[in-house]
């Protein structure tokens, strides 16, 4: 799955709000130096993030890919329900593509690799976020180490409480679909996936939180 819904429920004040605004400001550094108007592929956003973000739509025409439509509430934006890993675009239809907090939910490595290949294929430049697996606060269940558990620990955890933004399941085959949807990146894998990218790490006391890969801005 790509639905990017946990981000915009998040406020803004939070600590990973504040992370996402100040990434927010790092991609449109890189976007002023682009020539409008632009065309914007968003890979499982929300029109919500990008108002809450406080996107600019001046020349800019975005268009969010995602499994399920949303209202758009801008002439702008257009919400078009599809799949990150076999996209229905032509080579370079857009000027970026963007896509934050996304690559991990897609699958294991191959389907991973299958969205990275087709990012680079549809976009221009791109410009990417993921977290980083050696952190040791897992992003979605806000426990320490829970990606390197075994399973039938972290199994037993999720249907016995509610962690972070995951709600507790009920059922081992819940709790099997919750601990599958994620599959997080290590920054070797990532640069793998996007050979020749350029990457920013985001740091948090010295450690690496999260990474943003991009690429065609020069």
């Amino acid at each position: 799955m790509f639905i990017n819904r946990l981000a915009d429920n998040r406020k803004s004040t939070s600590l990973a709000g504040r992370y996402r605004k100040k990434r927010f400001e790092f991609f449109q550094t890189l976007l002023s130096k682009i020539e409008k108007p632009i065309n914007i592929l968003d890979i499982g956003g929300t029109f919500q993030y990008w108002n809450l973000m406080g996107g600019n739509f001046d020349n800019i025409h975005l268009t969010i890919l995602n499994l399920e439509c949303g209202d758009s509430m801008s002439n702008d934006i257009a919400y078009i329900s599809g799949d990150a890993r076999q996209m229905k675009f032509g080579d370079q239809s857009f000027d970026i593509v963007f896509s934050n907090s996304v690559i991990e939910h897609v699958g294991d490595f191959s389907d991973q690799m299958k969205m990275a290949t087709e990012v680079r294929r549809v976009g221009k430049r791109y410009f990417l976020q993921t977290p980083n697996r050696s952190f040791p606060i897992e992003p979605h269940y806000i426990f320490p180490f829970f990606q390197f558990f075994p399973l039938k620990w972290q199994k037993w955890l999720i249907m016995h409480f509610n962690l972070g933004w995951m709600p507790r399941q009920t059922t081992e085959e819940g709790a099997l679909e919750m601990i599958n949807s994620i599959r997080l990146l290590n920054k070797q894998e990532l640069i793998s996936l996007f050979p020749g990218g350029k990457l920013f790490e985001e740091k948090i006391l010295g450690l690496t939180k999260s990474f943003v890969i991009y690429s065609g801005w020069d």
